[in-house]
């Protein structure tokens, strides 16, 4: 079986046979069985990238939000979202509120398109006070007028932990650490039933591509307006926006630990993340090669759950 992408879409007419193929720019590297197939194209026409699974499309970037088309664009999303939560009939969304600005810009766009959105904070003990994201977060609340809540997941998150078990204890703080956003995710989507809501997803492409988030954690959503937005083009929204200087200005972290930051963890920046999304480089070439190798390592987040099935 042969699979094809015509040029009419924009891509170059290529014809793959179905192996365990990853293509990076220039590069064509075997994937371990383990992997699903994934192929990475150059979409020549828009100078964008573009993320294909064998019979599945995973992302494909075609736009590039910017200074001068942003009101369009966060026109189009919000009335996206719009009609997304109006087809399915529900009351409104929830959205996991962190103070970070890809959650904050979420809540803005929803809030732009009309619908009833309820913000939700979910510190760890006094976590957030510690980092300011409790601060951050009632300063959107109140600029904007959010309904919101808030609720403690400590003594939830304490008592799913499991005790060290040799030799299962290799990575116990990663392990403990994702609890958390697993946990937050079990609140919301609660919450939401109550209510007849979606659950708004936050996570943006920069993340997704290099797998920078938890699977059934802040990965696990109904629908979400950000999948498709490189970072700079979260903060371009957010600039549009109006969102507090504090939430665009400070650097990104997904909370999990005192002191955590993105980029930090990642060892690359989102700058550096976005130019590979959008050029197929980095311009480094060795972060190129730990680009690729999250990539490959993570694909499974972003990939259909495989079913047994005889063909």
């Amino acid at each position: 079986m042969m699979y094809s992408f015509s040029a009419n879409q924009g891509i170059n007419k290529r014809f793959f046979t179905p192996q365990r193929y990853i293509f990076f720019p220039y590069k064509l590297k075997k994937l371990p069985d383990s992997i699903p197939r994934l192929v990475f194209f150059h979409h020549k026409s828009s100078n964008m990238c573009i993320f294909v699974a064998l019979d599945n499309l995973i992302f494909m970037k075609s736009f590039l939000i910017n200074e001068k088309n942003v009101a369009d664009y966060a026109e189009k999303i919000a009335a996206w979202i719009k009609e997304k939560v109006e087809q399915a009939h529900r009351k409104g969304v929830v959205l996991g509120m962190s103070g970070g600005v890809d959650c904050s810009v979420a809540a803005r766009l929803c809030q732009l398109a009309g619908v009833d959105v309820h913000l939700v904070l979910m510190p760890y003990g006094d976590d957030m006070k510690n980092i300011k994201s409790h601060d951050h977060s009632m300063e959107l609340i109140e600029k904007f007028n959010f309904p919101y809540h808030a609720f403690d997941i400590k003594p939830a998150v304490d008592a799913l932990i499991i005790p060290d078990v040799s030799p299962y204890s290799k990575n116990s703080e990663l392990s403990r650490a994702n609890i958390r956003p697993r946990v937050r995710m079990t609140y919301l989507y609660q919450f939401a039933q109550l209510g007849n809501r979606f659950v708004m997803g936050t996570g943006n492409l920069s993340e997704r591509t290099v797998g920078y988030f938890t699977k059934w954690g802040d990965g696990a959503c109904d629908l979400n307006p950000m999948a498709m937005l490189v970072k700079q083009e979260v903060y371009t929204l957010a600039r549009y926006l109006e969102l507090p200087a504090g939430i665009i200005t400070k650097k990104p972290s997904a909370g999990l630990w005192e002191g955590q930051t993105d980029e930090n963890e990642l060892g690359m920046s989102y700058a550096e993340i976005d130019a590979y999304i959008i050029s197929g480089t980095s311009g480094n070439p060795e972060t190129d090669r730990k680009l690729e190798e999250r990539i490959t390592m993570s694909a499974h987040k972003n990939a259909q759950i495989p079913f047994f099935e005889i063909k």
